[in-house]
């Protein structure tokens, strides 16, 4: 009896969808990416400081994290295109007011908006993937899903210094609108709608309680250094009356609204009740370890990228463009390790790709932070980064799929929210404590270099100034004191170096979290049944 030829139309719909949700993907973390080139033209612009600088980073990235599992959730419930849709849209909107931003106010604000936004369309995309492809085929979307995040967050910076070089950095954030317009088309042809067979209510105050949790936490981090780590010795908000800082409040909080937040979990898993978190996808390994290794990793992934353009452009002397084409090195990297992982599909287990590409990551951030000096030669920088960037590709593309391979295609949408705020917390965190390793390391450093004859208020100016300004002063300074900005250079030079080296350690410890997860061959290329029962996939 003859085989009837199979339909190629929603396989060829199935692939373009694919192209579209890399996009969107490519949006989001373009963006992240873009921000840290356009920085210092920001700060010169609006005069913000560097604690503006770090909220103009972490702002996104909280809102980020923080309601993920929200619009995971919510997306399984009303549709997965649907809130990618919505997502898209809200980001470009947002994208545009931050363009037009006349303050670092305003700009932060922007960024809190767009945030929303990014929540709302990263899960969606692993979700559609999640649904739309199976066995083999899956393992490559994920491929492709997870390349384009580690070659788009080099490409960002490439694009970013183009646009604030040769127009401005408002570009760097209206260059959002035409892309957004293109996936909200492109989503409407060619991205089928998908949703949960079995609708759940959502659980608002484990949403609270999750953002409570991030925010309070990440808030801690950032401003510790502002209002000091306990005592108030470097001023207090307005509303802040008692002599203790409220950074130790700030972190309390975080610890009662974790406890509350697993508490209340529990209690409505117990009672059958739908949670923020599928506290049961914890029983499966792949799912529990991973997730873990993925916080930790990401800790150190993207924290450096702070301090490298930074330093790049106030040390050393490159503009934007200049800062782009260096940091065009990761992505080379990226996009070599994006082929390397393609070729091994079904040949080398996921989670040694993964421990391969976390390796080579520690590689290269020891290389650059071995170079990092006042005259650092931009060849020495650009090894460094080629390896880590390698090293992003392996780990980015394959890690998504272990940690989803055993999940049930209906809790595709809360898992990958899981995932996805596992490795959006570990980035915020990273970006609250590099950059404060950073800035801290900044001031101590240029203490122990000023020259002697500088005491007392100016001594402590010339320190503020520099901290503050995220280094953006330092050209400026050689000015009126060259022997002043040659040890602002230097300790500017030394605080990035420890910032690198911070990076690779969290690094190293997520490649030990690693350790944890299956080698077997089969790991990552199995797929579950409806009801969620593991089953071996054909290739």
């Amino acid at each position: 009896m003859p085989v009837a030829p199979a339909n190629p139309a929603p396989d060829k719909r199935r692939w373009l969808g694919l192209v579209v949700i890399s996009i969107a993907v490519a949006l989001i973390i373009v963006d992240s990416t873009i921000v840290n080139v356009a920085i210092p033209s920001v700060v010169d612009e609006l005069d913000i400081t560097s604690t503006q600088v770090q909220w103009v980073q972490e702002s996104y990235t909280l809102v980020f994290a923080s309601l993920l599992l929200v619009f995971g959730t919510l997306a399984d419930r009303f549709g997965r295109r649907r809130m990618l849709l919505i997502g898209v849209s809200l980001f470009a909107l947002s994208s545009v007011a931050a363009a037009l931003a006349a303050n670092g106010e305003l700009l932060i604000a922007s960024r809190v908006v767009q945030g929303l936004g990014g929540a709302m369309i990263l899960p969606a995309t692993l979700s559609l993937l999640n649904a739309s492809f199976t066995g083999r085929e899956r393992g490559i979307a994920f491929a492709v899903w997870g390349s384009t995040i580690g070659g788009m967050a080099a490409v960002g910076p490439l694009l970013g210094g183009w646009l604030t070089t040769d127009f401005s950095w408002r570009w760097a954030f209206g260059i959002n609108l035409p892309l957004g317009i293109l996936i909200v088309v492109g989503a409407l042809l060619v991205v089928r709608e998908s949703r949960a067979d079995e609708l759940r209510r959502i659980d608002l105050v484990g949403a609270a309680l999750s953002v409570v949790l991030f925010t309070s936490l990440v808030f801690g981090l950032i401003e510790g250094r502002s209002y000091g780590w306990w005592a108030t010795d470097r001023g207090a908000p307005d509303f802040w009356t008692l002599d203790v800082s409220p950074i130790p409040f700030a972190f309390a909080l975080a610890a009662v609204a974790l406890v509350a937040f697993i508490a209340w979990g529990v209690h409505r898993e117990r009672r059958g009740l739908p949670t923020m978190i599928a506290f049961p996808l914890f029983r499966l390994a792949s799912f529990r370890n991973g997730n873990i290794a993925a916080l930790i990793v990401s800790l150190g992934e993207f924290g450096i990228i702070l301090s490298l353009p930074l330093w790049l452009q106030n040390v050393l002397g490159y503009d934007a463009l200049q800062t782009g084409f260096l940091l065009l090195a990761l992505a080379g990297g990226s996009f070599v390790a994006s082929g390397f992982a393609g070729a091994s599909s079904g040949r080398v287990s996921p989670v040694w790709v993964v421990r391969a590409g976390i390796l080579a990551e520690i590689v290269g951030l020891v290389i650059v932070a071995l170079v990092i000096a006042v005259d650092t030669p931009w060849w020495q920088t650009a090894i460094g980064l080629l390896v880590y960037g390698f090293g992003v590709g392996l780990a980015t593309a394959q890690l998504t799929g272990v940690v989803l391979a055993d999940v049930p295609v209906a809790r595709s949408g809360q898992a990958s929210g899981t995932q996805s705020t596992s490795r959006q917390v570990g980035s915020a965190l990273g970006i609250a404590i590099l950059g404060t390793v950073l800035f801290t390391s900044l001031a101590t450093q240029l203490d122990d270099r000023l020259p002697e004859q500088l005491t007392g208020d100016v001594r402590q100016q010339v320190i503020d100034v520099v901290v503050d300004s995220a280094g953006s002063a330092i050209p400026g300074l050689e000015e009126r004191s060259p022997e002043a900005a040659d040890a602002a250079r230097a300790a500017f030079s030394e605080a990035t170096r420890a910032s690198a080296f911070t990076a690779a350690g969290f690094l190293a410890l997520g490649l030990l979290a690693t350790l944890s997860l299956g080698g077997s061959p089969a790991a990552g290329r199995r797929r579950p049944t409806p009801e969620g029962t593991p089953a071996s996939s054909a290739p």
